[in-house]
């Protein structure tokens, strides 16, 4: 399993994620919003991140590094939602339902969970 992130740490993900390789100065660029953190800030959690195991150095150029990640955005997702059913006492009910009532989950979204469903089935049984 994928460990755990934080807030800005998703975010420097997602830059990786959708970017591919960066060094931290075109992570810090690419970040969302008009209040960016300190350059500084990012170095520092991109070398936690390291430490964690979830980017890694690919290269170094001139005297910067390059960064990829190491995790895939599905693990990190799951990470991520396990933890707020663990939060909801493991039920799922409270987030369908929150989904539902704010207009962010579809019928297509309900339709494509049916067959997802009807497909594990169908796998458990054979």
């Amino acid at each position: 399993m994928a460990p755990k992130l934080s807030k800005l740490e998703y975010q420097i993900m997602e830059v990786l994620w959708a970017g591919g390789e960066s060094s931290i100065r075109d992570i810090l660029e690419s970040l969302p919003g008009k209040r960016k953190a300190a350059y500084t800030t990012i170095q520092t959690t991109v070398y936690r991140m390291e430490a964690k195991g979830v980017i890694r150095r690919v290269k170094k150029v001139a005297n910067f590094h390059v960064f990829a990640a190491t995790i895939s955005r599905d693990n990190a997702q799951r990470r991520l939602i396990d933890d707020l059913l663990a939060l909801l006492g493991g039920r799922s009910q409270p987030l369908m339902a929150h989904l539902i009532d704010t207009g962010k989950l579809t019928l297509e979204d309900v339709k494509e969970a049916e067959r997802t469903l009807r497909r594990l089935s169908k796998e458990k049984e054979s």
